[in-house]
């Protein structure tokens, strides 16, 4: 319901404005109240009401609490970014699908084209998601070497140092191992689901 909220503000937004430009200031509260509200996900899935890997689901949600919190909420000039509108699309709709394909389960009355959606969607919004937030953490990377914000220099009294611009660009390049296994996760899942083959995975 939240994402759906999302995606009709967002298109409110363009259709009256005819600009993206401060679609994210417009639906920022919403965003990241349900954004941060997901964490509880990983606790589902680590007591089973969602059968789902909980590591998969955890670094999914804890890179989507990043984006929001430490990124765009903190680094107010990369807001109109194209690129943030890039990722807030592709969160959007890959939610609402989400969501549709957990609800018609539970009901017992799944629509072949959510369990369609569900599993074909990402092969395209899971790359284009990944390359808008590439793109927006790379926006943010000149205002926080000029500011120097979430850093710490010294001399301090922790005796410790801590450079935001730098860890930003480990979080970028940490994509490249990453992003490989949760998608393939996807496409073992959804040749799984799809083609009802038998795939033994290791544990987590």
């Amino acid at each position: 319901m939240g994402w759906l909220v999302l995606a009709i503000a967002m298109a409110r937004f363009y259709m009256q404005k005819g600009t993206y430009k401060g679609i994210y200031k417009t639906i920022q509260k919403t965003l990241k109240f349900f954004q941060t509200f997901a964490v509880l996900e990983v606790v589902h899935c680590a007591v089973g009401i969602v059968r789902t890997s909980v590591l998969v689901t955890g670094v999914q949600v804890s890179s989507r609490i990043f984006m929001v919190w430490l990124i765009t909420h903190s680094i107010k000039q990369i807001q109109n970014e194209e690129s943030v509108i890039l990722f807030l699309v592709v969160w959007t709709v890959t939610e609402i699908t989400r969501y549709s394909f957990y609800t018609f389960s539970l009901l017992n009355h799944l629509p072949y084209f959510i369990k369609w959606a569900r599993y074909n969607f990402f092969i395209i919004l899971y790359p284009v998601g990944v390359v808008g937030e590439l793109l927006t953490i790379y926006a943010a990377l000149p205002y926080v070497k000029k500011t120097g914000i979430f850093s710490l220099r010294l001399p301090n009294k922790y005796n410790v140092s801590f450079d935001y611009y730098y860890f930003l660009i480990i979080v970028m390049a940490s994509y490249i191992p990453l992003f490989p296994q949760l998608y393939f996760h996807m496409l073992r899942q959804r040749r799984k689901v799809l083609h009802g083959e038998v795939i033994v995975e290791k544990d987590d």
